[in-house]
């Protein structure tokens, strides 16, 4: 896939701590993501999922540094930019705006002291300058889409229910209709009717605004139901990448096939294999098991 038809390209990321800039957290990362397509991003914790994500928006810690790669984003106005290159103003101005974030604990990412609607409003304010009635009405056609009722605007995130707050957090993301939108563990703790429901809504607004979107998660069962493109990782690199079907019913990499024999089945008749590293050579098996320690 060329720069010019994807809508997202990562080319050889590179993410590192600045104390010590030779070890890597992400390494070499490359993949592309398509408009109205869904590329999930599947892996163990602390395989470099998020720290991927957060290289997209910019929102690397200060701890942390960006060592070498492009994200090159293209934006439908200015063309494709390399968003590693564009100063803090010119981030912020893109940030809600044409690429948003859910993030994984929203009671962690709301405001608690701010109700849910002025808080969906911000980036309503911000990017397209909308006040009064008008802001109002905007606020209360987000709840609507994602399924509270408008005069939730005014209710606090304590308030609300999990699911409810997930909801919330997803309308604050599509507000400004971005062209990519990253999910990052967006159904964590939820209850799997809830779940279900929020994936549903998740692919129903890709298709409806034509969003690229970028999800991240270690349930394949949710891979199963929304993914076009899959992208495993493991600590810090792309160890597998093709289509769902490629992935799920054709794994070639022992790491691939060992995250898939930890899905349960249905029945639940099916054995459970712990993870084996036994494929990786005997000096990474030493770094795995002290790293899972």
């Amino acid at each position: 896939m060329t720069v010019t038809t994807a809508l997202l390209q990562l080319e050889h990321v590179s993410i590192a701590l600045k104390k010590t800039p030779s070890r890597l957290l992400v390494n070499n990362v490359s993949f592309a993501i398509e408009a109205g397509k869904t590329t999930c991003v599947v892996g163990e914790s602390g395989s470099g999922k998020s720290l991927t994500a957060l290289s997209v928006m910019g929102l690397l810690s200060k701890q942390l540094q960006l060592i070498t790669g492009k994200v090159l984003f293209n934006d439908g106005d200015a063309g494709v930019q390399d968003l590693t290159l564009l100063d803090a103003e010119s981030l912020r101005k893109i940030r809600g705006a044409k690429i948003a974030m859910i993030f994984q604990e929203p009671m962690t990412s709301l405001n608690p002291v701010l109700t849910v609607g002025y808080q969906i409003g911000e980036s309503l304010t911000t990017h397209l300058g909308l006040k009064g009635d008008a802001l109002k009405i905007k606020i209360a056609s987000l709840l609507e889409m994602v399924g509270i009722p408008p005069s939730r605007a005014n209710s606090y995130p304590d308030e609300l229910s999990g699911g409810q707050r997930q909801r919330v957090m997803i309308a604050m993301s599509i507000a400004c209709e971005p062209r990519l939108l990253i999910a990052d563990e967006p159904t964590t703790a939820l209850d799997v009717t809830v779940q279900a429901q929020i994936l549903k809504l998740l692919d129903a607004l890709k298709t409806r605004m034509n969003m690229g979107m970028l999800f991240i998660t270690h349930d394949f069962g949710v891979v199963a139901d929304i993914a076009d493109n899959v992208v495993v990782m493991f600590r810090g690199e792309i160890v597998e990448a093709g289509t769902k079907d490629q992935v799920l019913n054709n794994p070639q990499h022992p790491y691939t096939k060992a995250l898939l024999a930890c899905v349960p089945d249905a029945e639940g008749k099916k054995p459970l294999k712990p993870i084996d590293y036994a494929w990786l050579p005997e000096n990474e098996v030493a770094q795995n098991v002290q790293v899972a320690l």
